[in-house]
């Protein structure tokens, strides 16, 4: 822990000594970007000082990031299974219309060639015999003349359909080997999922295993919010140094009216849960149900913290941040701009939690807040 306060005092002269003018806007953005990078740093020698002889927990840290990046690529797996689906579905409905149009070619080339089996073997022959009637053989002259270019027309046409559809087919073809391969990928992942979920399982019951009673598990939780909150305060310092703060999103004007990041039941309150839950509320939902940003602001965090599981923390300017812990997995980066709905990543039970759940917490100036008094009443 020495080494690590001695590495966080040494920050502010990495932040604090820049030029006496102004930044720019495009530097004052990636001191901001920057200074998430260093608080997850941070983050990581915070937790090796006790995780370093606590092999389970680090264990733990390990296979739920694991974890994240599986989903994360199952997920992106699935996309690209329902992208090559739709061009698949599209390819087939373009080559069916492509061998419509060339039937119909077809049957329209059979027909001329009938006009010209009726005129009789050597059409042109009849025409030099026939010369009673000039005007009669100017005509047929015309006729035998649009038939061939009609025929040449017909030709050229089915030509270009078959070669449509040849193009057709190799895309059809490079698609669906695609696919096979995804569908592979997508089994190897499925049991790469399979091995770490009952990894997890067995490190969380080797955790809870270690505090026989409420007591040591009541310290536990406690000693990991105690660490939780250096490294959020060490955010809070680091945007406060930032000689161009981070812009207003005028989050104060939608005090009571913010969205709810996910959906579900309240199974603990502002300052009556356990340890890290103290500070904000824990919102029961499905696995995997998307959780929303409240308001627009950039992501200055996005990793694992003991206690929290995965960590996301947004600073929407004016000194207030927002937190969604314990999620699955994350849909967007540290230095990321977010706007109000969109997606930040998936409920999970990350940091050794046994239901999926979202943790939720608001600060301003360093301090927890009611979430509840921000967010609209349902």
């Amino acid at each position: 822990m020495r080494a690590l306060l001695v590495a966080l005092a040494m920050l502010p002269g990495l932040i604090g000594a820049s030029a006496l003018a102004q930044p720019s806007e495009q530097e004052a953005q990636e001191r901001l970007d920057a200074i998430g990078s260093e608080i997850q740093a941070l983050s990581r020698r915070l937790g090796q000082t006790r995780e370093a002889q606590d092999e389970a927990t680090q264990a733990l840290r390990q296979v739920e990031t694991a974890l994240a990046e599986t989903h994360a690529r199952l997920d992106a797996i699935q996309a690209d299974r329902r992208r090559l689906s739709d061009e698949i579905e599209t390819l087939e409905s373009a080559r069916d219309a492509l061998r419509a149009e060339r039937a119909e070619q077809v049957e329209a080339l059979n027909v001329q060639l009938d006009a010209l089996y009726r005129l009789g073997l050597s059409p042109q022959l009849k025409l030099l015999l026939n010369q009673d009637d000039p005007a009669r053989l100017d005509r047929l002259q015309t006729y035998l003349n649009h038939l061939a270019r009609a025929r040449n027309a017909r030709l050229d046409e089915i030509a270009r359909l078959d070669a449509q559809l040849s193009e057709n087919h190799r895309e059809l073809q490079a698609r669906g080997e695609r696919m096979g391969a995804l569908a592979d990928e997508l089994a190897a992942r499925s049991a790469e999922l399979a091995e770490r979920l009952a990894e997890r399982e067995r490190l969380v019951a080797e955790l809870d295993a270690r505090y026989s009673d409420e007591q040591s598990r009541l310290a536990r939780l406690n000693r990991d919010r105690s660490e939780a909150e250096q490294v959020l305060e060490r955010v809070r310092e680091e945007l406060a140094r930032l000689q161009r703060p981070p812009p207003s999103t005028a989050i104060e004007r939608t005090r009571g009216d913010l969205p709810w990041p996910v959906q579900g039941n309240v199974t603990s309150n502002y300052r009556r849960g356990d340890g890290v839950h103290y500070n904000g509320i824990l919102i029961e939902a499905r696995e995997g149900t998307p959780v929303q940003a409240v308001h627009a602001g950039r992501v200055v965090f996005a990793d694992w913290m003991r206690g929290f599981g995965n960590l996301l923390i947004i600073d929407h300017g004016d000194n207030v941040m927002t937190l969604y812990a314990h999620l699955q997995q994350f849909g967007t980066g540290v230095g990321q701009a977010v706007s109000r709905g969109d997606t930040l990543g998936t409920v999970g039970k990350s940091g050794g939690h046994t239901t999926p759940a979202l943790y939720f917490e608001v600060r301003r100036n360093g301090d927890p807040i009611d979430p509840q008094a921000w967010i609209a009443r349902r």
